[in-house]
């Protein structure tokens, strides 16, 4: 298979880490192909992120907004339509540093039943199997909470999580909530997650953006791990030869 997605020059300075720099990192998104199974997705070597959700749980609105770009992913108007795995490139000055992965909705009524248990598979095995797999955005609608085939989902990548993937549900469309119900969706969500991380999130205030683009961008740029003495030390020196006897 063709491996397109290369990591960029180690040397090359990365961006920062704070919530502009974060979300001008974001805003480099753009389409990088799109695949009806999963052997038809690029090899890629660079921290992948994959956002999913139910269909009306506002992932394409989210994916926008923290671009900043108003039609990176395509929201059909027809929930549950869409397909297809797209997959966007992040990185600076043409450099690929992480991809952004946006799966199908899933859990909509209209959907036949043979199309539902066909994404279910096929979701599950990229859950599964995808080995650059970094880090998964879970998009939830607090007044609905976590559904069973979120918690479902939860399951399914319960292992990996304990292997160190991250994690992270957004509560969407938190304008429509009070401060007292975002405080209770947070805590009911926070109990149901598992050990991931759970933010509120509002495409129309914006609010969490700053928080979400942060915390992705840490996930595709990890800190590297502090040498240990081991890895400082000097090498011994040789043992001097011993001398005619």
């Amino acid at each position: 298979m063709t491996r397109f997605v290369t990591a960029p020059d180690a040397s090359a300075p990365a961006p920062g880490g704070d919530a502009r720099s974060a979300l001008g990192w974001m805003h480099t998104a753009r389409f990088l192909t799109t695949a009806a199974q999963l052997n038809q997705l690029p090899a890629v070597e660079v921290p992948e992120i994959a956002f999913v959700g139910r269909s009306n749980a506002g992932k394409s609105t989210c994916i926008n907004t923290l671009t900043q770009q108003k039609q990176l992913a395509f929201a059909s108007k027809k929930p549950g339509r869409t397909q297809h795995i797209n997959l966007f490139s992040l990185g600076r000055q043409g450099q690929t540093d992480a991809v952004l992965a946006d799966l199908p909705g899933y859990g909509y009524a209209a959907v036949s039943r043979s199309d539902k248990v066909r994404w279910q598979q096929v979701m599950v095995n990229y859950l599964v199997s995808r080995t650059s797999l970094t880090g998964i955005v879970l998009l939830c609608d607090p007044r609905l909470g976590l559904t069973e085939l979120d918690e479902a989902l939860l399951e399914v990548v319960r292992p990996r999580v304990e292997e160190g993937l991250k994690f992270l549900v957004l509560l969407t469309k938190a304008d429509k909530l009070t401060r007292a119900e975002q405080a209770k969706a947070l805590s009911i969500a926070r109990l149901q997650a598992g050990g991931g991380e759970v933010k509120m999130f509002s495409a129309l205030k914006k609010q969490g953006v700053e928080e979400a683009a942060q915390l992705l961008w840490q996930w595709a740029h990890p800190a590297p791990a502090p040498s240990t003495d081991a890895d400082t030390a000097p090498a011994p020196s040789p043992a001097p030869e011993a001398g005619p006897g």
